[in-house]
């Protein structure tokens, strides 16, 4: 097997596994912050177990080395946990995970201010297109009763927040950030729990609560590892899926249906993305 097709299998089968993320928060009857302390929890562990086997202690001393980078992509992970949980809680899934496919122009804006990176025409107009599209949802949310600009603001907080650690990790690149996870999870779980009484959770949840830790902590090692046997532009491509195969999940396993407003500017946004991605894979391709 090819490294790249090994890529995009590892990346396929991460992007999969984060797919029932919003349905599992929609089926556990818990406090949003109670699901929050337990998806930190369990996943942080499951990534540490994952650190501990294959970076060892040499993992943990080069993340604390990279000091203020290291720092800030832990916090911002950290804080993504519970603010996921509160998006999905207050608007429907198709809101939040179409404005989570958002982050990219995020991240270039992120780039552009902090690592002094160019923002080339195209992304310019992509991201112009995308704002219509999240204009859409947002005023989708004033029509559909599951929706809420509440949620539709934690989305936007998380896609702000991933993009943010994006760019703490270009700004360290010769640092693995893997290590950043377990810490970033379990420290948020930390906090969490003097907020919180963690375990009420009804007995016959608890085989959802650790379904869900457990699923999100093996997605996050896999988006970790897949992308560096693949491009860029593969990656946010295959990462999209998410956003189309998330809300269709939802609305057969619970019948929840977004609204036409939140689907036609999911669509934009998705569109507007994969354009973009889809040309810059050409590109590379091309001059390969």
């Amino acid at each position: 097997m090819s490294e790249h097709l090994k890529g995009l299998l590892i990346t396929i089968l991460g992007v999969l596994l984060v797919v029932p993320d919003s349905l599992f928060v929609r089926l556990i009857y818990a406090e949003p912050m109670v699901i929050a302390f337990w998806r930190s929890l369990i996943s942080g562990i499951f990534v540490l177990l994952i650190v501990a086997l294959f970076y060892g202690r040499q993992g943990f001393k080069d993340v604390v080395n990279a000091g203020f980078s290291s720092l800030i992509y832990a916090a911002l992970i950290a804080s993504t946990a519970p603010a996921f949980v509160l998006a999905i809680t207050n608007t429907s899934v198709a809101n939040v995970v179409f404005i989570l496919a958002s982050m990219p122009v995020f991240a270039t804006l992120f780039s552009r201010i902090f690592l002094g990176e160019p923002i080339k025409i195209l992304m310019v107009v992509t991201m112009a297109i995308v704002a219509v599209g999240l204009g859409l949802i947002a005023y989708g949310s004033t029509t559909v009763q599951i929706a809420s600009w509440t949620g539709d603001i934690w989305a936007i907080y998380v896609s702000v927040a991933f993009a943010g650690a994006l760019t703490a990790v270009r700004s360290a690149k010769s640092v693995s950030m893997v290590p950043a996870i377990p810490l970033g999870y379990i420290g948020g779980a930390i906090v969490l729990l003097f907020f919180i009484s963690p375990f009420e959770v009804q007995i016959e949840d608890w085989n959802l609560v650790l379904m869900h830790g457990t699923i999100i902590g093996a997605s996050s090692c896999l988006l970790t590892l897949g992308p560096r046997f693949i491009s860029s532009s593969e990656v946010s491509l295959l990462i999209l899926l998410e956003s189309v195969l998330a809300p269709i999940l939802v609305w057969f396993v619970l019948g929840e249906n977004p609204g036409r407003f939140a689907i036609f500017g999911g669509c934009i946004v998705i569109s507007a993305l994969s354009f973009f991605n889809l040309f810059n894979l050409y590109k590379l391709k091309k001059f390969k």
